[in-house]
């Protein structure tokens, strides 16, 4: 079964959904022993502040019972992949909430690809900790494959850490993008 999603782009008044959101799906990566994210990383302030920012967004999943999921897609990652021209979006933060639809993830990931096809570009890319195994078989899975990896990328406190670089080349995805506006 595959999720239906409308997805609608994140105003400051969502912010404090995010980081609810954020922190459960941080607990529910923890008890499947993913190790990604960290429990209190990313609060409000953090997605006030990508929803502020001219260069990244952040977009929300609903259905009838409410908010499903959501994840930010910047239009440029120097600290990742270095500078690069204009041709890939990259995926930050997927989150679908715990108890979603099967097949929830991967319509947001597919819906953020529409995203960036549609604005352009040919590349949807993403990061991916060395420590998530699990996570990198399902971007695999999902068509993407590692391109690269980065062993010191700077968490916020400044701790080091290793990154997969991982990307997927985009056809003609950018054709109906579901729900929400675009900008």
């Amino acid at each position: 079964m595959t999720a239906q999603l409308t997805c609608r782009r994140a105003d400051m008044d969502d912010a404090t959904t995010l980081a609810g959101l954020y922190e459960d799906v941080v607990r529910r990566l923890r008890d499947h022993g993913i190790d990604q994210w960290k429990s209190g990383a990313k609060d409000e302030r953090h997605f006030e502040r990508v929803i502020d920012s001219a260069t990244a967004e952040v977009w929300l999943a609903y259905d009838g019972s409410g908010p499903l999921g959501a994840y930010e897609l910047w239009w440029s990652d120097e600290q990742a992949w270095g500078a690069q021209p204009p041709v890939a979006g990259y995926v930050h933060r997927l989150m679908a909430r715990p108890g979603a639809p099967a097949g929830t993830g991967r319509a947001l990931l597919r819906d953020a690809e529409h995203r960036i096809a549609a604005a352009g570009r040919e590349l949807s890319r993403l990061d991916v900790m060395v420590t998530s195994p699990r996570l990198r078989t399902y971007y695999e899975e999902a068509g993407y494959a590692v391109v690269g990896e980065l062993m010191d990328k700077l968490a916020a406190d400044g701790t080091p850490y290793g990154v997969l670089l991982m990307e997927r080349p985009l056809g003609h995805e950018g054709q109906g993008a579901q729900g929400g506006q675009g900008g």
